[in-house]
């Protein structure tokens, strides 16, 4: 078996057009994505519902035709190499957390592989009926390679660059220094990324007397268990030094930026902002408030924002750092501040609704653009001065 640090031999490579098939495929899959999503939004109203269902419909054919096109055009010929090679990198991983769930990956990606190859090996009649139920049929498949492949590719790219570990006594000496300046918030952290070993890696800079190195990280930042791993002049040799960055994570396993939700009904903050000013009666007003903090399918800019704020909390917890979970505890108490406000809100709605008022008549209108007199007219003349005093009885 080859050591994970190592390169594979060199006849069980990937060739360089087989490398950058997975990255092409995605490219071009993000580009139709956005194409099609554009296309789509001209075919709902303000509020996202459906008002063209046939282009809608005219709109998806052409996304899912082109998304098989660029597939047999990039990844066709290399996909099954491609798995390959990554299976093999992945057999001689160290045990971590995420390789159960990178092989459950690969083995759904060889599926999709293997439905795709089936499906075009019995093509249906061009621009048929039937030919359009085989593409919208291939679409979860062949978005799941767009989403996912970066983690065969990146398997079957890995190779072994590694500098040379620290000697213990700099490694703890680089160290010490770090951990100080962290305390003293003199460790401008850069960028941080996993290795394939499940290894946190972070590029910092070390602000001494005006003066900056770059060190490598291993582990949390703000973790008693860090170390310094390495120091570089710059960040293209800490680069080219330091472990690959391995696939990040996702929050939830089942969101997809290929298949998003269909939009839900929202009435913008500024709409109902709109609403209010051009309102007449408290009746108007407590019902743009209403919509404000209106809870479910059709949920309010409150609502939205608090499920915002839970959301990001969620991100922040899962990073599973120091900072992070401070982070997410702010956010949590931040969203409970909005779920109280939003309480409030809806009191005061319900008051002002209830007090069936209407603005007074002396809050007269304005014109911004008052008539002008027809053209060739002139204006009534003022009335003549007095030239006598008024006198007074």
């Amino acid at each position: 078996m080859t050591s994970a640090s190592q390169p594979p031999p060199a006849g069980d490579r990937p060739t360089p057009s087989e490398q950058t098939a997975v990255a092409a495929f995605r490219l071009q899959m993000m580009a139709i994505s956005r194409e099609a999503e554009t296309a789509l939004d001209l075919t709902r109203d303000r509020y996202g519902r459906p008002i063209h269902v046939r282009a809608a419909t005219t709109s998806r054919t052409r996304r899912d035709k082109a998304a098989v096109k660029a597939y047999t055009t990039h990844l066709a010929p290399h996909a099954d190499t491609l798995l390959d090679a990554a299976r093999r990198v992945l057999d001689d991983l160290p045990p971590t957390r995420h390789l159960v769930g990178w092989r459950a990956v690969l083995d759904d990606l060889a599926a999709s592989a293997a439905e795709i190859r089936e499906t075009l090996q019995q093509p249906a009649e061009p621009d048929s009926a039937a030919e359009r139920a085989q593409h919208a049929a291939l679409w979860p498949h062949l978005t799941a390679w767009a989403e996912h492949g970066v983690i065969v590719g990146t398997l079957a790219e890995s190779g072994g660059h590694h500098s040379a570990p620290l000697p213990e006594e700099e490694q703890q000496r680089w160290t010490e220094m770090a951990q100080v300046a962290r305390r003293r918030d003199e460790l401008e952290l850069v960028e941080s990324w996993y290795g394939l070993d499940g290894q946190m890696i972070t590029l910092a800079h070390l602000v001494e007397d005006d003066d900056w190195t770059l060190v490598a990280l291993r582990g949390d930042p703000d973790a008693t268990d860090l170390q310094v791993i390495g120091h570089y002049a710059h960040e293209h040799q800490a680069r080219k030094a330091l472990p690959a960055p391995a696939p990040p994570g996702v929050l939830r396993s089942n969101v997809s930026r290929f298949n998003r939700p269909v939009p839900t009904i929202e009435v913008p903050l500024q709409e109902l902002i709109r609403d209010v000013t051009e309102g007449h009666t408290a009746a108007d007003a407590s019902e743009a408030l209403l919509s404000a903090v209106r809870r479910g399918y059709i949920a309010g800019p409150m609502v939205r924002l608090q499920e915002l704020l839970r959301t990001s909390g969620q991100f922040a917890s899962a990073l599973e750092t120091v900072q992070g979970r401070q982070v997410a505890a702010r956010l949590s108490a931040l969203s409970r501040q909005i779920e109280f406000l939003t309480h409030e809100v809806e009191a005061a709605t319900e008051d002002l609704g209830a007090t069936a008022a209407v603005l007074p008549p002396h809050r007269t209108p304005v014109l911004r653009n008052p008539p002008r007199p027809p053209v060739g007219t002139m204006p009534p003349a003022p009335p003549p001065r007095s030239s006598s005093p008024v006198r007074h009885r």
